[in-house]
């Protein structure tokens, strides 16, 4: 049975269907968890995501290689700076204006956590097909923005209370990351397949806190949240890349989606006590949808420019 080619094939696939599959267990059989409380099992597929979930950004931090320089490096810290920035400015304005309760039923922590991560593995698939090795080569300069960092940054611009401790203690793991991984290549070697492997063991306990109930109400307003992500960072990306005069500003837009890890950053916003559990699982299930809705649309939208492009450009498709 070829389950996890059949699970990848799904957008975000890593991310979402365990997440859907914890929800469909605490959904049909929430007494399983009372019965094996405190054992591994729960451990594992309840109440460990947190911890998994850390691993999971030390292993991203190991593959960020601060040694990459020139046009790759520019590239990378540009599309990171407009993803991260466009997130925080929008959530920061809807929390402004709105309050918590956010707009169309999109919490502000829900539209940085979408809006302000990329898909990693998205952008590198789409950057090798309409660019070059210096967009490629962004991608590790991407790996910044994976965690809740920036989204408990951006949640105290906009009045939270977010202790200065909580936003140090969530990015020290990719730092410390970051820095073994550079300091000998075996070890970013070693953790580069937990960038992969650990996503489904958060994702499972993160699903098993949700209900399939709040996954179907939520659903709606996830897909509104995805379209905002790839309309506003995909432009924005593009755009950019267009002042920058790159040859293929195409590629820009590829930013223009919501990393499959994303759905776990409004429960660690939530363990590190800045929101409810109420508010963060509603924002992960309109997180996840947004995942899907932008795993479509954002090749669309880099297909669509790069023919665009290549009309107005032939030279440099050449």
């Amino acid at each position: 049975m070829k389950i996890l080619q059949t699970v990848k094939k799904c957008p975000g696939g890593l991310m979402i269907v365990p997440l859907l599959l914890g929800a469909l267990v605490n959904t049909l059989a929430p007494q399983f968890w009372v019965i094996f409380k405190g054992t591994f099992t729960t451990h594992l597929w309840k109440t460990g995501a947190m911890p998994i979930l850390a691993a999971f950004l030390f292993c991203n931090g190991t593959t960020i290689d601060v040694k990459q320089a020139g046009t790759t490096l520019t590239k990378g810290v540009l599309l990171t700076a407009v993803k991260v920035l466009v997130g925080m400015l929008i959530g920061i304005a809807v929390s402004y204006t709105f309050g918590e309760a956010g707009i169309f039923g999109l919490a502000p922590i829900a539209i940085i956590a979408a809006i302000a991560n990329s898909n990693g593995g998205l952008y590198a698939a789409l950057a090798g097909e309409y660019g070059d090795a210096t967009d490629v080569g962004a991608v590790s300069v991407l790996s910044i923005n994976d965690g809740p960092f920036f989204t408990l940054l951006a949640l105290g611009a906009a009045g939270y209370g977010v202790p200065i401790e909580v936003l140090i203690g969530c990015i020290i793991p990719i730092i410390v990351g970051c820095i073994l991984g550079n300091l000998d290549p075996e070890i970013k070697k070693f953790c580069e397949p937990g960038t992969t492997l650990l996503i489904p063991f958060f994702a499972f306990p993160l699903g098993a806190g949700l209900t399939l109930t709040s996954i179907v109400s939520a659903g709606p307003s996830g897909i509104l949240l995805g379209v905002a992500s790839t309309v506003t960072t995909g432009i924005a990306g593009y755009l950019l890349y267009k002042v920058m005069k790159y040859k293929h500003p195409e590629v820009g837009a590829a930013i223009g989606t919501t990393a499959g890890n994303a759905a776990s950053t409004p429960a660690a916003v939530a363990a590190a006590g800045v929101i409810s559990k109420a508010l963060s699982d509603a924002a992960t299930v309109q997180v996840s949808a947004a995942i899907i809705t932008t795993a479509i649309l954002c090749p669309l939208l880099v297909t669509f420019l790069h023919k665009k492009e290549m009309q107005a450009h032939p030279e440099n498709y050449k």
